[in-house]
């Protein structure tokens, strides 16, 4: 679906037509002309300039491969389907699709009218080679046997799911051409010179590159869809978010911005700040349950109440508007608001929860006891999550637990919270079935915070093997209140990820349009005599 954007005007040059001499007195009349036509090439030249954008990304010239998986490849690469700024699904190579009354089995229909930045016309027998090369022993991004795809001719496959885990609409997953790709090794898959030099069939089409330094992407003049705005696209290659970079005039947007440098950046007049949530990211302390005081569940319903999660927000310099929850969800359950109403800011409930859970301030040094033991937690965190560390350590020092910050390097962070050697850790999880830190490894069998409740897995393990949306959320739906009244983790906000741009760059928004390289298609420059 075309997003209509007012129309940019630019100045066209008129053809020139040959001239007899004028009379010697005519100078200082084709003075003034000669200045004026120069003034009117300076302005082309600056408009010209208008339609490049650079934008400030991390990564290197991989940045379009999966190697990196950023959502910079979207600028060269399709994926079937995309969300529009809505929410809503839209066609991409796919034009059209159905599926089995369980879902299981997908008919898809893809765009005759795709092509190649080669030329050659994209097809269904580059899905299946993509398909299949994810799922080969030397690449296994994809279980072995979890799909099923047979193509029926040049522009229809059908894909049959043995597994819920894959998604048969991904708007994550972009396809690769056969004709240049299937000869390559897929042992040597992660070092393809392919990724470094990509032929896509994307609104951007790859020209050159500098390793470490930038890489140069031009609009493709035969992409089937709305012609991009924007002619030219440099990504500056950074290790690092770039703001400095914005600030100093050197680049027009710059993405993943911490809080901090949004709020400086917010502060210049010069640049808009927008912000986008990922509801399938969410920021939480995991209480590890094999700690004396954690595995009752009355603490962690106390230690949840005694947390201002919206002040939080406040103090982060995060957006008052984001959605707070305590329960897991689908995606689409998350964007449209369907969720338990979390609990609230009480800290008077929670002194009333720890003292019927027996923990007592007896001696009054303000940290609360139990048989003789203190209400002391660790509480694990990288430098990253420090902000929020500090801020929990003091809500929950207000109601009698002392919480010690152990601050480690965020990989043995994250190694410790898979091997649940931890009391509480601030980390960001997964709303999702799948993954390192997903629900089914949090939540389900041989969970590394100690968490067991067996309907809990059950209703998990169900969701694993339903593809049917409506009944997936109906799982979901179940699973709130046992959850919520569990609180194995207590969800402070969803991922944010934070972007700013020159206010020259138009069609950015909050809290679904934030990233530049996703909707580049759809931005437009505004007309200006300076950078």
């Amino acid at each position: 679906m075309a997003i209509p954007f007012p129309e940019e005007s630019f100045v066209t040059p008129k053809r020139q037509h040959a001239v007899s001499p004028a009379p010697r007195l005519a100078w200082p009349l084709l003075l003034a002309c000669s200045l004026l036509l120069a003034g009117l090439g300076c302005a082309r030249d600056q408009e010209r300039g208008s339609s490049t954008i650079t934008v400030s990304y991390p990564g290197d010239e991989r940045v379009f491969g999966p190697y990196w998986e950023m959502p910079a490849k979207f600028l060269v690469f399709l994926p079937l389907v995309a969300l529009d700024e809505r929410g809503e699904l839209q066609g991409r190579l796919a034009r059209r699709w159905k599926h089995s009354p369980d879902y299981r089995t997908w008919t898809i229909h893809l765009r005759t009218d795709v092509r190649w930045h080669d030329g050659v016309t994209v097809t269904a027998h580059d899905v299946k080679f993509t398909h299949d090369l994810f799922a080969h022993p030397d690449v296994l991004w994809d279980p072995p046997g979890s799909a099923t795809l047979e193509v029926l001719n040049d522009s229809t496959y059908t894909v049959t799911y043995g597994a819920s885990l894959a998604d048969p609409l991904s708007t994550w997953r972009v396809y690769y051409p056969k004709h240049l790709l299937e000869k390559l090794p897929p042992k040597e898959f992660a070092q393809w010179e392919f990724w470094t030099h990509p032929v896509g069939n994307g609104p951007y089409r790859y020209v050159k590159h500098v390793p470490k330094t930038f890489v140069e992407l031009e609009a493709d003049s035969s992409y089937f869809g709305d012609k991009p705005r924007i002619q030219r696209v440099i990504l500056k290659l950074t290790s690092n978010t770039g703001v400095t970079d914005l600030l100093s005039g050197e680049v027009d947007a710059a993405v993943y911005l911490s809080s901090t440098e949004k709020l400086k950046v917010s502060r210049d007049p010069r640049f808009a700040a927008y912000h986008e949530v990922y509801g399938a990211q969410l920021r939480a302390i995991a209480w590890n349950q094999k700690h004396p005081a954690l595995k009752d569940p009355r603490v962690r319903r106390a230690f949840t109440l005694a947390i201002n999660r919206r002040e939080l927000l406040g103090v982060l310099d995060l957006p008052q508007n984001l959605p707070i929850a305590d329960v897991l969800s689908t995606a689409r359950q998350f964007r449209r608001g369907e969720l338990l109403e979390p609990l609230p800011y009480d800290p008077a409930r929670a002194v009333e929860l720890l003292d019927a859970a027996g923990w007592t301030d007896t001696d009054g040094d303000g940290v609360r006891q139990r048989d003789g033991m203190q209400l002391s937690i660790k509480l694990l965190v990288s430098t990253e999550e420090e902000p929020e560390a500090i801020f929990v350590q003091a809500a929950l020092r207000r109601i009698g637990a002392r919480i010690d910050i152990d601050r480690l390097d965020l990989n043995l962070v994250r190694r410790r919270i898979r091997a649940g050697e931890f009391d509480a850790a601030i980390r960001t999880f997964d709303n999702e079935l799948s993954g390192n830190f997903g629900q089914l490894k949090m939540f389900g069998l041989g969970s590394p915070i100690g968490y067991r409740n067996p309907r809990v897995r059950e209703l998990l393990e169900t969701a694993g093997r339903t593809l049917h949306p409506d009944s997936l959320d109906a799982i979901y739906r179940s699973l709130m209140p046992i959850f919520q009244a569990d609180v194995p983790m207590t969800f402070l906000y969803p991922g944010v990820m934070h972007a700013a741009a020159r206010r020259r760059v138009r069609g950015l928004s909050s809290p679904y349009r934030a990233e530049p390289t996703v909707w580049m298609e759809h931005l437009w420059l505004e007309r200006s005599t300076s950078r």
